[in-house]
């Protein structure tokens, strides 16, 4: 069973349940039949088994990337699971998760002692990839942490998504903790949200690190970003004066350009609704406390649409 992303408008109030893809109670992924799967441009070949399992991290692409330590590639049994099964091989995450491909070890470190600690936490505790994030990240060594910071710190992000302005995008439904375009086509009007889909959904769900993906934002959201994240505009701090002129990140500030516009707007509700209440809070939730949910929207959408 699948939910319809047209159903899952909420409030201003509410966190977005577009943003916030929660699989369906009856969702369960196709068995494998046992044939191995390839992704494109890989030598490579996986079975179902394999691309599920949370203590094995499929290596499309080996040349993407340094060595993965331990941690990274196949984590510590029973409660330790391999940072790239969810992240990726490379770190580039998906609009599920985070990307971690190119984050200041500081940053890296702080967050998980935040997601150990219970200062970060999620607006809708029923996704599983947050629920997932705080067991690892409390069983983790301090050596363990300090070799993914390492590790992924060394990779550069690479740029995965296109931005397009749009009054229509596809039907969509919730697969994976993620949006996919709903099978038989079909469009809807984007109203107030980002639509963000993989281009190849097999590949993605295969935990390809090379997946691409398309955003589609309301028209006149990446003028309207450009604004926001990039002057004082009203009450709100300029995310340039933080992140950096490109946004790319400045010393301990991680960049957002090109990051999941799906992910930067959980992190947006999160830091509003007190759900993320770490270091960083403060300064971060005086912000989007001051911007509207469309201004949110565009900023996403701005941001996504830069070279990481």
């Amino acid at each position: 069973m699948a939910v319809a992303a047209s159903a899952l408008a909420q409030g201003d109030d509410g966190p977005p349940a577009w943003a916030y893809a929660v699989n369906p109670p009856a969702f369960s992924p196709p068995p494998d039949d046992g044939i191995p799967r390839r992704v494109p441009g890989s030598a490579a070949a996986f079975t179902l088994t394999q691309t599920r399992n949370l203590f094995f991290a499929p290596d499309w692409h080996p040349d993407d990337h340094p060595p993965m330590p331990d941690i990274v590639s196949q984590g510590r049994r029973p409660a330790v699971m391999a940072c790239g099964s969810c992240h990726r091989a490379d770190g580039s995450g998906g609009p599920e998760n985070a990307g971690l491909a190119g984050l200041p070890i500081e940053y890296f470190r702080q967050q998980i002692a935040e997601f150990r600690s219970g200062a970060r936490g999620t607006s809708v505790p029923g996704r599983a990839p947050t629920q997932l994030m705080i067991a690892t990240a409390r069983s983790m060594t301090s050596e363990e942490v300090e070799a993914a910071a390492a590790y992924f710190a060394a990779i550069r992000p690479r740029a995965a998504i296109r931005v397009v302005e749009a009054e229509q995008v596809p039907s969509t439904q919730v697969t994976g903790w993620y949006l996919v375009p709903q099978g038989g086509g079909g469009t809807e009007p984007i109203g107030r949200r980002v639509i963000e889909v993989p281009e190849d959904p097999d590949s993605f769900a295969l935990r390809d690190g090379r997946a691409r993906f398309v955003a589609y934002a309301p028209p006149g959201s990446l003028e309207r970003g450009r604004v926001l994240a990039t002057t004082d505009a009203g009450d709100a701090v300029q995310c340039s004066a933080c992140h950096g002129p490109a946004l790319r990140g400045v010393g301990a500030v991680p960049g957002i350009a090109g990051r999941s516009p799906s992910y930067m707007v959980r992190q947006f509700y999160d830091y509003r609704t007190g759900a993320r209440a770490g270091a960083d809070s403060a300064p971060m939730r005086s912000v989007v406390e001051s911007l509207s949910p469309d201004d949110l929207v565009a900023v996403a959408a701005y941001a996504a649409s830069l070279t990481p």
